[in-house]
């Protein structure tokens, strides 16, 4: 990362310049590839009033060139200010790709384990026999149990009000069902 301070009317000392590539170095926590931080301090007398100017442009590689401007009365303050609006920006931009980058790994796992599955089953295709669930719909135990009893399925698996999956089965035993 290339770095680069700039004073307009403005003398800078060693504790400015020490401050600021302090400040420079929080971007790095957000891992992104910044190509170059320029920074441009001055100073402006308007009605007898000093005033600090505060820019920072950073150049990041893959979005837009990131131009930040500050001004107040303490040239400090404004160096502080500026640097949490560009933090605010850097972490937009690395919450972004993370969340990309989790949402690609959790396609290409399900796909894999989809992929995996499939494996399995032609293995054993004559044994098991692959179903659906019907209804995703929360439903009582006692709903659950007629529509058990009034079919030929071995089981039946449902989510409670809850929201809890549970699976009601028939029991070996004569006329009982068992419940998970």
């Amino acid at each position: 990362m290339n770095t680069s301070i700039v004073g307009r009317h403005i003398d800078l000392t060693e504790p400015i310049k020490e401050y600021i590539n302090s400040s420079i170095e929080v971007f790095k926590k957000y891992n992104l590839d910044i190509i170059s931080v320029n920074s441009i301090i001055s100073q402006d007398e308007k009605n007898g009033k000093k005033a600090f100017s505060f820019e920072f442009t950073l150049n990041v590689a893959h979005i837009d060139t990131v131009v930040v401007k500050q001004k107040d009365k303490d040239l400090y303050s404004a160096i502080d200010i500026a640097v949490d609006r560009v933090s605010k920006v850097l972490r937009r931009h690395h919450d972004k790709i993370s969340a990309h980058k989790a949402t690609k790994l959790t396609e290409v796992v399900s796909s894999e384990i989809e992929d995996k599955i499939a494996v399995e089953l032609e293995r054993f295709e004559d044994e098991i026999a692959p179903a659906r669930l019907n209804s995703y719909k929360p439903m009582d135990i006692e709903e659950a149990l007629k529509e058990l009893k009034g079919s030929d399925a071995q089981f039946k698996v449902f989510y409670d009000k809850d929201d809890n999956m549970r699976v009601l089965y028939k029991s070996s035993t004569e006329g009982k069902f068992g419940l998970y």
